[in-house]
């Protein structure tokens, strides 16, 4: 028996669809306007096209196993050992499959971490299975390095097969080299140190990985996405050399190094960002002659993404960042929880950072399909290009002498001091934006609860003996909190906060879009915006805002409006004493007689936002 759609084969009656067909379709929507305003640029000037067709080569990006999900890895920072131990036991209790370690003076520590102490490690890992497949990863520094001997002596005094261990130790001077900006030592003294260390725990039957090349250095720094791959490769690379150059096999070095990358809210990027390394980390085994094998990537939700205020939209950034990276083949995920930028995470924090990843895979089922993304035109034409960009940076380090000379050089920071200040302008200007911080900012917000903790202290380590630019970690959002900071300070000192009261003109529907546009641009600087009715009489204008109690006024209404009101209402809040008038909306014909009337600023999309409030802050300082 046939069902009644067995006759109605519905594909067939639609032609197939061109690149030409639905180009098309694009053209007619812009009516005239060039197909290239809709092409868009990375911050490594690689082009985002807003039609693909369908991909006709395919990369083969092999990650994880067919349908395995990834590890569920939680962040253990606590400085104090026993309640460290304490969460990492009910994390796994609770969904987690991993814990990262993270230690005092590691990267990525943020101003935490655990004591590198053979007796801290012994009261973190009380009770927990390593030989039960958990995942363990380390990130460790200069500092902390021991802390690797001691999770091997541990592991050893507890009687565990080291081999039945899922240990990734997390050894990384280049990094920690980076970040610091100096070293003690120079790397042909490094590299026994390191190595060394490597033999040693293979000796004793732990599998590895050991050494990581950790890409969040340049990515937490401000740095792109070719950068931070090229750094990852160069990095590799030398753990490979120096690995291969105390005798071990090249076959057996291959499994000894992993790498760590920061996946971010942008999508598509960091898809694309994590299947090109697996692309360009098998062009590297095969040009060393070896069989490539699928690379161990770790991923750590991005640092620079997380904002101080309204940081429950951070829960949102990760949920997007954990997609993208589970979707493009991560073997390891660890969720930086949406409070980490203002204090240790309390334990409904640290719950959600875990659940982001449970919901993921066991309800959205993301880890049942290897490389979704395999095919797409777009996805697989920007692997192409940050695999051709990375590739040719990378060369240019290898030229330059490999990664601890071009961090010698400059070559690395100058690179990616260049993209932040990019970056810095888009955010400034809220080009790009941070939901919460840059845009549709909560004045009334309540403080969320923190551990209170004292960091570890850690003795010096070594002298500045070979200095060089820093790769110092950063938060996109930081320009525009310091701003909020000062507001808050002035709402405890004084009981109010630093007021603009938004001069409406016309009738609702004249005003509305552009104060609307007014209250988030100055509420973002942490300056309260009082709203008003429209006005059509200067004088009650005046009296409004008089009676407002703001410093501050900015004009909000259409051109039309301006053209015909604006300089009357200007010359009447001018009288009124407001130390400073702005007017939502470009400088048009009618801006030389607005100034004159005592507009000083405007304000309006693509404008630097950042410039025009701190600009204001100091206008009302002088008073």
């Amino acid at each position: 028996m046939t069902s009644a759609t067995d006759d109605l084969p519905l594909a067939a009656d639609f032609p197939q669809a061109s690149y030409e067909d639905w180009r098309k379709l694009v053209d007619g929507v812009l009516k005239g306007a060039p197909f290239e305003k809709l092409v868009g640029k990375t911050y490594d000037g690689l082009k985002i096209d807003p039609l693909y067709p369908r991909a006709k080569d395919v990369a083969a990006v092999v990650g994880r196993a067919a349908a395995a999900p990834w590890e569920v890895m939680q962040r253990i920072d606590h400085p104090d050992a026993t309640q460290a131990n304490a969460q990492a036991l009910a994390d796994l209790e609770n969904g987690a499959t991993g814990l990262a370690l993270v230690f005092a003076g590691g990267n990525g520590s943020h101003g935490f971490g655990l004591e590198p102490t053979a007796d801290a490690v012994a009261k973190v890992l009380k009770d927990v299975h390593l030989d039960a497949g958990i995942g363990i990863e380390l990130q460790v520094g200069p500092q902390s390095r021991m802390a690797a001997i001691h999770v091997a002596e541990y592991v050893k005094s507890k009687g565990i097969d080291p081999a039945a261990c899922d240990i990734r130790f997390g050894l990384d001077p280049l990094a920690a080299c980076a970040v610091w900006g100096h070293s003690p030592y120079a790397w042909e003294e490094i590299v026994p140190a390191v190595t060394s260390g490597i033999k040693g725990l293979a000796a004793l039957g732990f599998k590895g990985p050991f050494a990581s090349a950790d890409g969040r250095v340049i990515h937490d720094a401000g740095g792109s996405e070719v950068q931070e791959l090229a750094f990852v490769l160069a990095c590799g690379v030398a753990y490979l050399r120096a690995i291969e150059g105390v005798g071990v096999p090249l076959e057996e070095a291959q499994g000894m190094v992993y790498a760590r990358l920061a996946a971010d809210a942008d999508q598509f990027l960091t898809m694309a960002k994590f299947r090109a390394l697996r692309l360009l980390w098998a062009r590297i085994e095969q040009a060393c002659g070896l069989t490539p094998k699928p690379l161990f990537i770790t991923a750590d939700t991005a640092w620079r993404m997380l904002t101080q205020r309204d940081p429950y939209v951070n829960m949102l950034r990760a949920t997007m960042a954990t997609f993208a990276a589970g979707l493009a083949g991560a073997n390891a995920i660890t969720v930086l929880p949406h409070t980490l930028a203002l204090g240790l995470p309390d334990p409904f924090a640290r719950r959600v950072a875990r659940n982001t990843q449970l919901v993921l895979i066991e309800e959205s089922n993301l880890a049942k399909v290897a490389d979704p993304a395999a095919g797409a035109g777009g996805i697989e034409t920007l692997t192409a290009q940050l695999c051709e960009a990375a590739w040719a940076l990378f060369q240019e380090t290898e030229k330059a002498g490999g990664a601890f000379a071009t961090l010698q050089q400059g070559l690395i920071q100058g690179k990616v001091a260049a993209t932040r200040k990019a970056r810095e302008t888009n955010i400034a200007k809220r080009r790009d934006v941070l939901t919460g911080a840059s845009e549709f900012p909560n004045l009334q917000e309540s403080d969320v609860a923190l551990l209170p903790a004292t960091p570890v202290a850690l003795a010096p380590y070594g002298e500045q003996k070979f200095k060089f630019d820093p790769l110092a970690p950063i938060r996109l959002a930081e320009p525009f909190e310091a701003l909020r900071d000062k507001s808050d300070a002035k709402l405890k000192a004084s009981g109010a906060r630093p007021k603009v009261f938004l001069a409406n003109l016309g009738t609702a529907a004249d005003f509305t879009a552009r104060a609307t546009f007014a209250k988030s641009f100055f509420e973002a600087g942490g300056i309260l915006a009082v709203d008003s009715e429209g006005f059509a009489d200067p004088a009650k204008l005046a009296a409004a805002f008089k009676a407002s109690g703001a410093e501050l006024a900015c004009l909000c209404s259409s051109d039309k409006v301006y053209a015909a009101h604006g300089e009357a209402a200007a010359k009447a809040l001018q009288s009124a004493d407001t130390k400073h008038i702005y007017l939502a909306g470009r400088p048009g014909e009618n801006e030389t007689a607005l100034r004159s009337a005592g507009v000083s600023g405007f304000i309006f999309a693509g404008a630097d936002a950042l410039a025009m409030l701190q600009d204001a802050y100091r206008r009302m300082e002088q008073a």
